[in-house]
């Protein structure tokens, strides 16, 4: 918690000045005391109230005032807020191994068509990149609101060799750096800047999907790395079984205008087995790449899964830590503790009902 005017926080002093006036005047009626005859007569003569009915409205009033005077300086909370100049870059793995048919009808297919779902399921305002990976990254679409154009460019989405995860980090953080001003480029040294990400990251977000591990180019870990030190979120999502299936892809999916026969295609790092072939995901790097920025790793081994891990990702995605101003609770909870204080201490202290006259 931070204050706007932390020099207003001197009016906290009230409270310590009252209690100590208050023992004054405590000691002064002690040296005002008259003698009398019978200390058990008056004590007889005045209403009973317990030590705890006197303390109370003392101590609601006083907090009451702690709280008013902690208003005054205006204090501020760091929260998660929404955001309404969000960027989301999608970056989607488009190695040989997409083309595995443990998914029907491949795992392409069916991540194109999650692609589109979460696309058209943005708010109007959210702008959204499009990068695409495989032994290379590249920036297919600048973080844009133009729906139409991300859908044409997920459409021509196509299969090549190897899968270049941490490259598509450090490219999809050049993309943004270059919409965000307060997000450095890759090629920017930053110094020693320790990583904040878990404490205060952009709203701007990075969207990892893929099926294996990473084969060339930088480390992910160490491109995440870079990431959060832009105090930028990555999310992951592993996409696929570990079940072997046959590689099948139609024409207009592979580089080149060839079709993968079964249970032959590129590569990516997948392993063959009983006529199929299978993708390991490298959960333990997703997962770290995650941790490292602040975000959080999935899984999707089906189109249902995938659909529902995307359509969940605005709930996280768009939030941005943003210093709000809280001193209408302050002055709320001064004024309420005040008042209740004050109302006990009158309703407690009420002179007694007279008897009624018999006659």
């Amino acid at each position: 918690m931070s204050f706007s005017w932390p020099w207003a926080s001197l009016a906290l002093l009230a409270v310590p000045l009252l209690l100590a006036a208050r023992w004054w005047l405590n000691r002064r009626r002690k040296r005002a005391t008259v003698t009398v005859s019978s200390v058990a007569l008056i004590r007889a003569a005045l209403p009973g109230r317990s030590s705890w009915r006197r303390r109370i409205p003392v101590y609601l009033f006083l907090g009451g005032l702690l709280a008013l005077a902690g208003g005054l300086a205006r204090p501020q909370a760091s929260l998660a807020v929404p955001s309404n100049n969000t960027s989301i870059l999608l970056a989607i793995d488009v190695s040989g191994s997409m083309c595995s048919t443990d998914i029907s009808p491949n795992r392409l297919a069916v991540a194109i068509d999650a692609a589109r779902k979460f696309v058209k399921a943005q708010d109007d305002g959210t702008r959204i990149g499009l990068v695409a990976f495989s032994g290379i990254a590249g920036l297919l679409v600048p973080p844009t609101t133009d729906k139409d154009a991300l859908l044409d460019a997920i459409d021509t989405l196509r299969t090549a060799r190897g899968t270049a995860i941490g490259q598509a980090i450090l490219t999809s953080i050049d993309a943004i750096a270059e919409m965000n001003p307060n997000v450095a480029a890759t090629g920017v040294d930053l110094g020693d800047a320790v990583p904040e990400a878990l404490a205060n990251y952009e709203p701007d977000t990075i969207v990892v999907l893929t099926d294996g591990s990473n084969t060339t180019g930088v480390d992910p870990v160490t491109a995440a790395e870079q990431a959060a030190a832009r105090h930028l979120r990555v999310f992951t999502i592993g996409f696929g079984t570990t079940e072997p299936a046959p590689m099948v892809c139609t024409a207009d999916q592979i580089s080149g205008g060839s079709a993968f026969g079964q249970g032959q295609g590129p590569g990516g790092g997948g392993t063959g087995r009983g006529g199929g072939r299978t993708q390991e995901i490298d959960e333990d790097a997703l997962n770290q790449v995650a941790d490292v920025t602040g975000g959080q790793y999935f899984r999707a081994q089906d189109a249902d899964q995938l659909a529902k891990v995307l359509g969940d990702l605005p709930r996280e995605i768009g939030l941005h830590k943003e210093n709000v101003e809280i001193t209408v609770w302050f002055v709320l909870a001064g004024v309420l503790l005040a008042f209740s204080g004050a109302g006990l201490a009158l309703w407690w202290n009420r002179a007694p009902g007279l008897p009624r006259r018999t006659s």
